[in-house]
């Protein structure tokens, strides 16, 4: 078995009696290379490429500062720690050596336990970095590799999914199919359409978060998206006995009342309903969740419900996978909600109150261009009701 090879140090200095007493300290652990000039060095450095550098700075040809800066600009040298060693003592010698990048200064006569101190910091700093560096590029190697194998995996559910998206269709077009079974395809073709848009929007996501999402708007009816997710989450309330209320400014809308924002429908549809079902899940037994829109520019969608949020979860409500005693929860539901309604250039925030027991959190969203929608009218704002 081949014995290790061991670190490699470039002695420079043009008066041999200075090389003999740095080699002597040193070479019964390092493999020692000499330069006598400036000139020789960066020859010698950029063919050997050591591991460490003393440097003298008053040399005939080039002083060590020009070695440094000629070192410091080519990358095949620039990452080799440079010391210098030197006769000069002044702080301002110091500093200079110390901004052309050496990464320390040793003043003659040099001590010998100093020297392979010195030394030996900073290899094992160097050897550090090195090792962090490869750390750091597999880390971001694997990372891209898991974000490859997340997107392969939405792109290839999506193939058998319209299949099974597109059957039951064909059936229902064949006839013969008594009331209940016609029932349960449409069941079965409403929730392949619902998988198919999370598969889709946890795409969108990904480019959120990225900054790479272009929003495509168009004019949304917060209250009809409202009372769907109502009817939605009836199966999550129920078993409960959860109560949950609509107002716009604090009362009851008329049926043919509509607020309108512009946005991405499926984006707020689904920031919509991971606030409803975070404000139901953390309610108690018979709680009320309160959902009041404020429309206007911005419009407001405030939900409230019972309950206190965590200590140990407030400061973190919106970051991603901020959670606590919540089962099965995975703390992505306000992280998304936050994404979302700043993408469409709103915000989000929550009030927690353990004098009240109550919890509210409030969407803002820019009313935006919905001047295209049907049954607006000029001069109102985001609230308008219908013509139908």
């Amino acid at each position: 078995m081949m014995p290790p090879m061991r670190p490699s140090v470039l002695i420079v200095d043009d008066v041999p009696a200075n090389i003999r007493v740095l080699a002597g300290c040193l070479s019964d652990d390092y493999a020692i290379h000499v330069a006598t000039g400036g000139t020789e060095a960066l020859k010698l450095a950029r063919a050997v490429l050591p591991d460490l550098i003393l440097l003298d700075v008053v040399m005939p040809d080039l002083d060590g500062y020009d070695v440094s800066r000629q070192l410091k600009a080519d990358p095949a040298t620039a990452d080799i720690p440079l010391i210098f060693v030197t006769a000069r003592d002044a702080s301002e010698d110091e500093a200079r050596g110390l901004s052309l990048g050496a990464v320390d200064y040793i003043t003659k006569p040099v001590s010998g336990a100093v020297v392979r101190a010195r030394v030996k910091n900073h290899l094992e700093l160097r050897a550090a970095r090195e090792t962090l560096a490869r750390h750091n590029a597999a880390l971001l190697e694997a990372a891209q590799l898991r974000e490859d194998v997340d997107r392969i995996m939405r792109h290839d559910l999506k193939g058998p999914l319209t299949g099974i998206i597109g059957l039951p269709q064909i059936i229902l077009d064949d006839g013969g199919l008594s009331d209940s079974q016609a029932m349960f395809l449409r069941l079965i073709e409403e929730n392949g359409y619902k998988m198919l848009s999370m598969i889709n929007l946890s795409l969108d996501l990904f480019k959120i978060e990225r900054g790479t999402y272009c929003l495509s708007p168009e004019p949304v009816d917060l209250l009809a998206m409202l009372r769907r997710l109502f009817l939605e989450f009836a199966g999550l309330a129920g078993p409960r006995a959860l109560r949950c209320c609509l107002t716009v400014q604090g009362r009851e809308p008329d049926l043919d009342t509509i607020a309108l924002v512009s946005g991405e429908r499926l984006l707020l549809y689904t920031m919509l309903a991971n606030c409803l079902r975070n404000a139901l899940e953390a309610s108690p037994q018979g709680g009320l969740v309160a959902v009041d829109v404020h429309p206007g520019d911005p419009t407001a969608i405030a939900v409230s419900n019972a309950g206190v949020v965590p200590w140990g979860v407030r400061e973190h409500f919106f970051e991603k996978y901020a959670t606590e005693g919540k089962i099965g929860g995975t703390g992505l539901g306000a992280y998304s909600a936050r994404l979302i309604a700043e993408t469409h250039g709103g915000c989000v925030t929550m009030e927690t109150s353990d004098e009240t027991g109550q919890t509210r959190v409030v969407l803002s969203l820019p009313r935006g261009d919905v001047s295209g929608a049907t049954g607006t009218h000029p001069g109102q704002v985001g609230l308008v009701h219908s013509s139908i």
